[in-house]
C-alpha cells in the first residue's frame, strides 16, 4: 500500500508552508531518516526526513511552490515490493510548476466582493472517489455569490478577457483551474461580459475603499514589487493582532550603567582565556529573569477567564535576521549564571541567522527583550510577542549629565521602557518590576549571588 507523505507542522503557529527544495526526485530509494526535502516555515528553513523505508513513487507538490497547508500530500512512497509505476497512476495529480509572477498593475484594484482563498488546484476526492482530471464529474464551481477559481486561473482570464462565472471547473469539488480558462480561450465560449453602465457614485468614495486604496503603488514613483515571506506574514499578522487586540501601556526608567561596566570589564579580563565574553545584554537577560522571580506578579500570561502563573523566567530574546525578527528563548535564565546564558545566546543567534533554530528553540517565552542600544537607539516602545504579557525594550547607554547629592556628574546612562498588557500586568506590578530590575543592573554584584 503506498505510504503518503505530508506536509508537516513544523512549527506552533504554521498553517502553511513554503516546499522550498526536494532533496529526493522520483525513482529515489529512501529510507528512514533520509532528508527528503527543506520546507520554508514561519520562522526558518528546516528539513524534513523520512520516516519510512521506500521508493519515491511520485512528488505532488513542486519546489518552491507556496501556501501548502499543512496535512496536505506532498508525495507517495512505494512500499517494497510494490509497483511503483501502479502507485504513480494511482495516485493524486501533481500540481502545477509554481507561476511566474507577474508584473504589477500600475493602479490598485479593489475588489467589490470577497474572493474564496485557494491553495491547491490539484484534484481531490469526490463523493469519496478521486478521478481523473477528464472524468471527474463537473460540480459547481459557486459558492453564493463567490467563484472558486485558483489564482492562476483568475490571472489568466483577467488577462484574456475571459469571464471566470461563465466557465465550468474541472478542479476539487467543481473549482476552476488553469485548464478550464485555456479552454474556454480556446473556444472563444466565454468571453468577459460588457458591464452595465455604472450608477452615479457621490464625488467622495466610502472611507473603505480609500483605505484600500493605500496598498497600491503611486503612478509617479519608481518600485519593485516583492511576495510576503512566509516569516513576514507571520510577524504582519501577530504583531497587527497585538497592536488591536492588547491594550499596551508603557513604563520607562533611566538606569546607571557604569558599575555593570566596570564589573563586565573585569570579569572578561579574567574569562579570556577561557573564551567566554559577557555582553550587557547577558546581563540584562539575567537581571529580567531575576527581577521576574522577585516580583512574580509580572511573570504572567492573560488567557481570557484566566491567569497562567509561570514559576520559571523564560526570556525571549530579539534576533534580528534576514527578512525579519526572530525571538530564541533562554530557559531558566533565573538559574543560570552569566556564562551559561552568553553561550544560549550565542548558540541561538547563529541557528537563528543561519535559519536553523528548532521549534522548541523559539516556542513560549514569558517576557521578551528587544536591545536595540547597539544601534545608538536611545529609547524607544515595544510591541508584545503575543501571548506573553510583556516586552523590554533596551536603548543606547550613553553618558549624561546627572545630579548626584546635589552636584552635578557625569554618568553612563541607559532608557529601559516596558510594555505590558493592561489584562494582566496593573501599573504598580510594572514599576515594581522595574524596580527590581535597575536594582539588579545598577548594583550587578547582586546577580552573582
Amino acid at each position: 500500500m503506498a505510504i503518503e507523505i505530508f506536509m508537516p507542522a513544523l512549527s506552533p503557529t504554521m498553517e502553511t508552508g513554503t516546499l522550498a527544495k526536494w532533496m529526493v526526485k522520483e525513482g529515489d530509494t529512501v529510507e528512514s531518516g533520509d532528508v527528503i526535502a527543506e520546507i520554508e516555515t514561519d520562522k526558518a528553513t528546516m528539513e524534513v526526513e523520512s520516516i519510512d523505508d521506500g521508493v519515491v513513487a511520485k512528488i505532488l507538490i513542486a519546489d518552491g511552490t507556496e501556501d501548502v497547508p499543512v496535512g496536505q500530500i506532498i508525495a507517495l512512497l512505494a512500499e517494497e515490493g510494490e509497483d511503483v509505476a501502479a502507485v504513480a497512476a494511482a495516485g493524486p495529480v501533481a500540481t502545477a510548476e509554481p507561476a511566474a509572477p507577474v508584473a504589477p498593475s500600475p493602479a490598485p484594484v479593489v475588489e467589490s466582493a470577497p474572493v474564496a482563498a485557494v491553495v491547491d488546484a490539484s484534484p481531490a476526492p469526490v463523493n469519496g472517489q478521486i478521478t481523473d482530471a477528464g472524468t471527474q464529474a463537473s460540480v459547481t464551481a459557486r459558492s453564493g455569490d463567490r467563484v472558486k477559481a485558483s489564482p492562476l486561473a483568475k490571472r489568466i482570464a483577467s488577462q484574456n478577457g475571459v469571464d471566470v462565472s461563465a466557465v465550468t471547473g474541472s478542479g476539487p469539488y467543481g473549482r476552476i483551474v488553469k485548464r478550464d480558462v485555456e479552454a474556454a480561450i480556446k473556444s472563444g465560449t466565454a468571453s468577459a461580459s460588457v458591464a452595465a453602465p455604472a450608477a452615479p457614485v457621490a464625488p467622495v468614495a466610502p472611507k473603505a475603499v480609500q483605505a484600500a486604496s493605500v496598498y497600491g503603488p503611486h503612478d509617479d514613483i519608481p518600485f519593485r514589487e516583492e511576495r510576503l515571506s512566509g516569516m513576514r506574514k507571520v510577524i504582519a499578522k501577530r504583531l497587527t493582532e497585538s497592536k488591536t487586540t492588547v491594550p499596551h501601556f508603557y513604563l520607562t526608567i533611566e538606569c546607571e550603567i557604569d558599575n555593570l561596566l566596570a564589573q563586565r570589564k573585569e570579569l572578561n579580563a579574567k574569562l579570556a582565556d577561557s573564551g567566554v565574553k559577557i555582553s550587557v545584554n547577558d546581563y540584562i537577560i539575567r537581571a529580567v529573569a531575576l527581577a521576574l522571580k522577585k516580583v512574580p506578579a509580572a511573570n504572567v500570561q492573560f488567557a481570557g477567564d484566566k491567569m497562567y502563573w509561570y514559576e520559571r523566567a523564560d526570556v525571549s530574546v530579539a534576533v534580528a535576521v534576514e527578512g525579519g525578527l526572530l525571538t530564541p528563548v533562554v530557559r531558566g535564565a533565573d538559574s543560570k549564571g552569566l556564562a551559561e546564558i552568553s553561550a544560549d545566546v550565542k548558540d541561538l543567534a547563529a541557528k537563528a541567522q543561519a535559519g536553523k533554530l528548532m521549534p522548541e528553540e523559539y516556542a513560549g517565552g514569558t517576557i521578551s527583550v528587544s536591545n536595540l542600544g547597539m544601534f545608538g537607539i536611545k529609547e524607544f516602545s515595544a510591541v508584545i510577542n503575543p501571548p506573553q504579557g510583556a516586552i523590554l525594550a533596551i536603548g543606547a547607554g550613553e553618558q549624561r549629565a546627572v545630579v548626584k547629592d546635589g552636584a552635578l556628574a557625569v554618568a553612563t546612562m541607559m532608557n529601559c521602557t516596558m510594555a505590558c498588557d493592561h489584562r494582566a500586568i496593573d501599573g504598580a506590578v510594572g514599576a515594581e518590576f522595574l524596580a527590581a530590575f535597575k536594582g539588579f543592573i545598577q548594583d550587578p554584584i547582586t546577580m552573582l549571588l
